[in-house]
């Protein structure tokens, strides 16, 4: 699913014009972005949490070459699920057998 495809998701649902959905799905990821710039966690209900964690420079290997490199120190994203997420999407579909 893109982009573009929730925008229609939500124009469909709300009944906004497509213009007003694209402006709210841009503007709730906007505020996503913006708070885990700032290092906040992210809580959504019913969905799970974004978090920001920091990652230590570690050692890696160019896999063409086998050459050791520095792999820098970052900050990640990560993403955990709620609980109801996942009872939803590890729960069997109607139409699979």
């Amino acid at each position: 699913m893109t982009k573009a495809d929730i925008v229609e998701s939500v124009y469909q649902k709300i009944g906004l014009s497509k213009k007003e959905s694209a402006a709210i799905v841009e503007s709730v990821f906007e505020i996503i972005r913006e708070q885990l710039e700032k290092g906040e966690a992210v809580k959504i209900s019913g969905f799970g949490n974004f978090t920001t964690r920091n990652k230590r420079p570690r050692q890696g290997r160019n896999p063409k070459t086998g050459e050791e490199v520095e792999i820098s120190a970052r900050i990640v994203v990560t993403f955990k699920p709620s609980q109801i997420l996942r009872e939803k999407v590890s729960r069997p579909s109607a139409g699979s057998t």
